[in-house]
């Protein structure tokens, strides 16, 4: 079983899992992923979530050696997405009696998950009820799409215990050595980056908590300078940019494209500014889309490509579609041989993106940069740096 102590009567039952490449099927997790669960032993005892059916042996028998030979009272499903309730149908035949604790979208979704599962009883929580285990009381806030609908997270009272759900959760296994700022970032941007309205009203909730200790289901259990945590949420979720700089990202079929990007990246250096390049036909995409929102500027810089943008740059800007990307300022560089149609296409995506305003000129270049285009691209570094 994991090292990871919480508390003495929250127990922590979770696991490691080294071997997956994609988290969701999409996101490099070279680090891997941990599919965290906890127990509390009272009076009664409950289980928080279970784990990815990848990893169910080892859940089970981390369960089984924290209860000591007691049968688990309640099983708390906070969310019933596969990589926390994929264990569920197994958890369920191994302890019949147990009483299932969730609001009442949670019973839907276990139900489309699992076919056959056993009768069980079941306990349907609405905002703000309680759950008694003796010393600890549970205390149920719903938190619908953060990141899913039925979602929601537990609070006990005697110790200040925020189960948070997918909320504070980060890529990487927890003895893993990432920066928690970094690899949380690209997990919400990613997971939860839609949902900000979402999020700041279940920050207003937790704000009148007196929260003490974190228990994500990914990720380290965070006891220290909670504030840090709770203010990078509240500034991810409100869409404001965290850093100050411009993040160059680009999609180069031959290498010109390339190296108008790198030129405009030693412009807006000269110029004091901060500049981040990075290639999409290469990079790790959310590495990408993490970056786009971090930073307060961006610049869209595509080859042409069958009569719209090269391929990377579109599949880059579906992403940040789908994110609700907004409230930046953008700059478009395009290349094109014969008909450029690039800007067009980048314009037309960011159009229906909300208050994104499109910096001046935008530069175009024909096959190759030459130095007749350099005063074009200074007046964009320009427009940028203003």
């Amino acid at each position: 079983m994991k090292d990871i102590f919480v508390t003495d009567s929250v127990k922590y039952i979770g696991t490691y899992d080294r071997s997956i490449d994609l988290f969701e099927g999409q996101y490099p997790v070279p680090n891997g992923i941990s599919y965290n669960s906890y127990v509390i032993i009272d009076e009664k005892t409950a289980v928080m979530d279970t784990a990815d059916k990848r990893c169910s042996d080892e859940w089970l028998a981390n369960l089984e050696s924290v209860l000591s030979g007691r049968k688990p009272d309640y099983m708390v499903v906070n969310h019933v997405e596969p990589d926390h309730a994929g264990s569920f149908g197994l958890f369920i035949e191994k302890y019949p009696d147990t009483a299932v604790v969730g609001n009442a979208k949670t019973f839907t979704m276990l139900e489309n998950f699992f076919e056959k599962l056993p009768e069980f009883k079941r306990v349907v929580v609405k905002e703000g009820d309680t759950l008694s285990l003796g010393n600890h009381t549970l205390k149920f806030i719903t938190a619908p799409m953060v990141h899913w609908p039925e979602v929601m997270v537990t609070y006990e009272e005697s110790e200040g215990i925020l189960f948070s759900a997918d909320g504070f959760g980060r890529f990487g296994a927890p003895d893993s050595d990432e920066d928690w700022d970094c690899e949380a970032r690209r997990y919400y941007f990613n997971i939860v980056g839609k949902y900000g309205m979402q999020v700041q009203s279940l920050l207003r909730k937790a704000s009148a908590l007196d929260i003490k200790i974190i228990c994500p289901l990914h990720g380290p259990v965070l006891k220290e300078e909670l504030s840090h945590y709770t203010g990078k949420y509240a500034l991810w979720s409100s869409y404001a940019p965290e850093d100050k700089g411009v993040f160059i990202a680009y999609a180069s079929i031959h290498g010109n494209t390339a190296k108008a990007a790198e030129k405009l990246a030693e412009l807006i250096r000269a110029r004091g500014e901060k500049a981040v390049v990075t290639d999409l036909a290469r990079c790790d995409m959310s590495e990408a889309v993490e970056d786009a929102f971090r930073y307060d500027r961006i610049v869209f810089c595509a080859s042409s490509y069958d009569g719209g943008v090269f391929l990377p740059m579109e599949n880059f800007l579906v992403k940040l579609s789908s994110k609700t990307f907004r409230s930046r300022t953008a700059g478009i560089v395009e290349n094109g041989s014969w008909g450029p149609t690039a800007a067009r296409t980048i314009k037309e995506y960011l159009g229906n993106m909300k208050d994104i305003t499109v910096a001046e000129p935008t530069v175009t270049i024909r096959s190759a940069l030459k130095e007749t285009d350099i005063p074009a691209l200074e007046a964009l570094a320009d427009a940028l740096c203003s």
